[in-house]
């Protein structure tokens, strides 16, 4: 009996997919999403949990080094695979299924000599495939539907098969006792805010593979969970012995000598911004120094756009946009942070729900398709007393703060916490709801971009990530995750085409 074989094809047959965005790549991760949820293959947060590597966008030289830690990461049997545009997604997933099946490539890759994980970048040509390759067979393609999983599946499910937040109509304290995290880092199932308790039908398929139970969300003031490992996921930032950073000891500021550890988070973690890296130094679990690496910019000959931004940057540019379109675009986007924020924050449900919405959304469906589903994520998300419970108090960025810093959009007009910036993006899909037909052209003047007003010399994104580190200063490990999520920065606005134009003038 070929035993090695039936290992292979059952991996084959359902891969944990590790999705590694980088600038540029936002259209096709949300095909890849969306495609993964159709064949029901979960997504991994790291490369441990990973059987299949898909990277999503251009290829950015100075993001080579951090994919190649990343994929010497992954235990075998593996497969690495690049989508650069959304219509190679299929493909390169296809391909990706067959090289992980297949004994002999498998075998191939655990017998180069020299290479670490078996794969040199170029030479072994079977570990990664393109669009138009002619060892990209066709296999079964969208299927799926209710039973579907999204960019949560089993990743946000714990490995204990704990759930997300839930409203209990409870007092917080009293249900988690004095700390901010359930016995044994659980949370219970989760329900709506009226003690219903929500579909389970996103997130429970997949309470094997857990993930998202590892960015330690809940612990947003407490434990962390898996927050340790992110220097490992998130592109290998170093080369210390074991593949961790050394510790040196150095004063806190309570003026004690204690550990300083420097980790980097970044450039490919789940829920981050794309190419990102951020460079902290801790002592314990807080965060006492962060100096910001990145974006990554693509080469002279590499033409990169901002998805978010387009239709703002076709209307400066003199193409007709409608408002409508715009407006759609941004209310997709508030969508998609909301589903990275609630994914950090171990809510995975949700992040699925809203991931959905986001997608119909971007396809064209029509304001009466999408308007009771958003209703019910809104009032959901919004009544949530667990949820904002998580998130008060951590990364207050008061309107002042941010129009000194030249942030506008939802962080300056939320006016306060985590908690206010995501109920500020519930106010806003609801805002905009009424005009996704709207046909009157947009004023490029007049509607602010996802992240606020739209100017190609001064993105919006720029600000919001000057904005970070005196946030993440002094901020527990999990809880500076939940401070990027809820604000959120889009890389591409920086180095994106139109961009880079005007700053070359």
């Amino acid at each position: 009996m070929d035993l090695t074989g039936l290992i292979l094809r059952v991996t084959a047959e359902r891969p944990h997919v590790l999705l590694a965005t980088v600038p540029g790549g936002a259209a096709v991760r949300l095909a890849a999403e969306r495609l993964l949820r159709a064949r029901d293959w979960p997504q991994a947060s790291t490369p441990a949990k990973a059987d299949l590597l898909l990277v999503a966008g251009p290829d950015l030289p100075e993001l080579r080094t951090a994919l190649e830690r990343l994929w010497r990461d992954m235990p075998a049997p593996r497969a690495r695979v690049h989508a650069r545009t959304p219509d190679e997604v299929e493909a390169a997933l296809d391909s990706g299924r067959a090289l992980l099946g297949s004994p002999a490539v498998q075998r191939e890759s655990a017998a180069l000599p020299g290479q670490e994980g078996g794969h040199r970048e170029g030479e072994h040509g079977a570990q990664e495939r393109h669009e138009g390759d002619d060892q990209a067979p066709g296999h079964d393609g969208d299927g799926g539907g209710e039973g579907e999983t999204g960019r949560a599946g089993d990743a946000h499910s714990g490995p204990d098969g704990e759930h997300a937040p839930h409203d209990t109509g409870q007092d917080t304290e009293a249900e988690h006792g004095d700390g901010r995290q359930a016995p044994d880092g659980q949370v219970p199932d989760s329900q709506d805010p009226d003690g219903q308790a929500s579909d389970g039908q996103d997130a429970d398929s997949h309470g094997d593979h857990g993930d998202h139970g590892d960015h330690g969300g809940h612990g947003g003031h407490g434990g962390h969970g898996g927050h340790g490992e992110h220097g490992g996921h998130g592109g290998g930032q170093t080369d210390m012995p074991g593949g961790l950073p050394m510790a040196e000891p150095g004063a806190d500021r309570d003026g004690l000598t204690l550990d300083r550890l420097h980790l980097p988070l970044g450039p490919f973690l789940a829920d981050w911004p794309a190419g990102l890296t951020f460079r902290l130094v801790l002592q314990g679990d807080v965060v006492q120094r962060v100096d910001v690496d990145g974006p990554a910019r693509p080469p002279d000959d590499a033409a990169v756009e901002a998805f978010w931004v387009q239709p703002w940057l076709r209307a400066a540019s003199g193409e007709p946009v409608t408002a409508g379109e715009a407006v759609r675009r941004r209310a997709a986007a508030h969508l998609d942070s909301l589903g990275r924020l609630l994914a950090v924050a171990g809510w995975p449900a949700e992040a699925v729900r809203a991931g959905r919405l986001r997608d119909d959304l971007l396809s064209g469906a029509p304001r009466a398709a999408v308007a009771p589903r958003l209703e019910r994520l809104t009032r959901r998300v919004g009544r949530s007393r667990t949820l904002a419970w998580l998130t008060r108090g951590i990364g207050v960025v008061t309107a002042q703060k941010a129009r000194e810093a030249g942030a506008g959009g939802p962080a300056a007009r939320a006016d306060g916490d985590v908690t206010a910036r995501y109920r500020q993006w519930l106010a806003d899909i609801r805002h905009d709801l009424p005009r996704l037909e709207d046909p009157a052209p947009l004023d490029v003047a007049v509607e602010d971009s996802p992240r606020g007003p739209w100017s190609a010399e001064a993105p919006p994104s720029a600000a919001l990530i000057a904005l970070l580190p005196p946030l993440l200063e002094g901020a527990e490990l999990a809880a500076a995750r939940l401070v990027v999520a809820s604000l959120d920065p889009d890389p591409e606005e920086l180095v994106s085409r139109g961009v880079v134009e005007v700053a070359r003038g």
